[in-house]
């Protein structure tokens, strides 16, 4: 069992800035890429930024130059950084992480529950 969980959402006005933090905890050997995605009602989940566990990292276009995400091996756990908050980034964030259990098992793919993010114009 892994647990993915998420903090840092909240409401802030546009312009501001949030710092989303996800840890994971439980059955776990290794976490290669950790992520967060984010999701508005009536729309499909997307990326937002994805690190790998040596650092290099991925954004989507909306985001770059805004966001920064990052990693801390030693506590599996992810940070998303998010400056200058616009109305248009208004969502649920998810966390998720590719982890292998043990020295032998297979990589699966773990989510969070979600936080939201509400950035008011």
């Amino acid at each position: 069992q892994v647990q993915l969980v998420e903090s840092g959402g909240g409401l802030v006005q546009a312009g501001g800035s949030l710092r989303l933090s996800c840890a994971a905890s439980g059955s776990i050997f290794s976490i290669n890429i950790m992520g967060w995605y984010r999701q508005v009602p009536g729309k499909r989940r997307e990326l937002v930024a994805a690190i790998t566990s040596s650092g290099s990292t991925n954004y989507a276009d909306s985001v770059k130059g805004r966001f920064t995400i990052s990693r801390d091996n030693a506590k599996n756990t992810v940070y998303l950084q998010m400056n200058s908050l616009k109305p248009e980034d208004t969502a649920v964030y998810y966390c998720t992480a590719d982890r292998i259990s043990s020295p032998r098992g297979s990589l699966d793919n773990q989510w969070g529950q979600g936080t939201q993010v509400t950035v008011s114009s």
